[in-house]
């Protein structure tokens, strides 16, 4: 309960500072135009804090999820390549619909980040060691990698070249609250429903047998993590683009805190995730290079020397 409490506060302050940083231009703005400085405030900085929440949230229960189904700490959406695959079935739908049909973009995301789940399953097993899911999911990443660097050497025009690139780095500039919301309806359903099956998740960690005795159904449980996952990442992809190594990181920070029940790191993991994203965009927005990151970039720069080191400590706990 205190750490939920913790979590919550500390997500709070951070969505906070994100309506109010960098506060000087809007301190400034409201003394010239208060209804100016309104509009700035509801209409661009409103709708990217909570796509910040609703994706980082999102990716950290979704990850957690993933850790619990392969029993293994370093599967995450982007490194089993759930968000690369979501990332090409939205480039292919958006040069049919364009990058302006969320409808359309959240069903291509979707079909993508599914179909990479499923590979990923058939490759690797529900139960990967490490170095087959590592494996696995360069394997499949490279692959939806290539197949989105074809579609962009085929783009109909410059301009959906462009689109599309930009899209890919991940960005939540110039988004909108009926964006914000589209996204968080997917993106809250799966947060829910990955909770109710905390008491499964964590009964695997007995193995699969105890955890049939219990009268789950443990075919039929992963094959709803696959959905949600790729429901969940799918929906957001479509809306905000390709942001990695949150759904790795804030699962780790989560089970750490939990003593390593992954049932329980569910909602730890989606508020630490929703909080690492909000930072991750504060820094982005307040980067001293005279123009905003994309907020992709940032999380990768983040949590690239994070797995690097997670790598590394996993490999001197095994004594190679």
């Amino acid at each position: 309960m205190k750490l939920r409490l913790a979590l919550t506060l500390l997500l709070l302050l951070a969505f906070m500072a994100s309506l109010a940083w960098p506060a000087a231009p809007l301190w400034s703005l409201a003394e010239q135009d208060r209804p100016l400085a309104l509009a700035v405030l509801t209409e661009l900085r409103l709708p990217r804090a909570l796509l910040a929440l609703t994706y980082g949230a999102m990716l950290g229960a979704s990850g957690a999820a993933i850790q619990a189904l392969f029993a293994n700490p370093l599967a995450s959406p982007d490194l089993t390549g759930t968000t690369s695959g979501a990332a090409l079935g939205a480039v292919l739908t958006a040069y049919i619909f364009g990058f302006s049909a969320p409808l359309a973009l959240s069903f291509g995301s979707v079909a993508g980040a599914l179909a990479a789940l499923l590979l990923l399953l058939a490759l690797a097993g529900p139960r990967a060691e490490t170095a087959t899911l590592l494996l696995a999911g360069l394997a499949i990443s490279a692959l939806a990698g290539a197949l989105t660097t074809l579609a962009l050497a085929l783009a109909p025009s410059p301009f959906a070249f462009y689109d599309a690139y930009e899209w890919l780095m991940g960005s939540l500039v110039d988004r909108s609250l009926g964006q914000a919301a589209f996204a968080a309806v997917p993106a809250l359903v799966t947060i829910l429903l990955l909770l109710r099956m905390r008491a499964a998740l964590d009964s695997l960690t007995l193995g699969e047998e105890v955890a049939q005795s219990f009268g789950y159904d443990i075919v039929r449980m992963r094959r709803r993590i696959v959905v949600l996952t790729a429901v969940g990442v799918g929906s957001c992809v479509a809306i905000c683009g390709a942001i990695g190594f949150v759904g790795l990181v804030a699962p780790i920070f989560a089970r750490r805190l939990t003593r390593g029940h992954p049932g329980r790191a569910i909602l730890p993991a989606a508020l630490i995730g929703a909080t690492l994203l909000l930072a991750a965009d504060l820094a982005a927005r307040t980067a001293p290079l005279g123009r905003t990151l994309p907020i992709g970039v940032v999380t990768a720069l983040l949590g690239a020397p994070f797995f690097l080191w997670l790598v590394a400590n996993m490999r001197w706990r095994l004594g190679r």
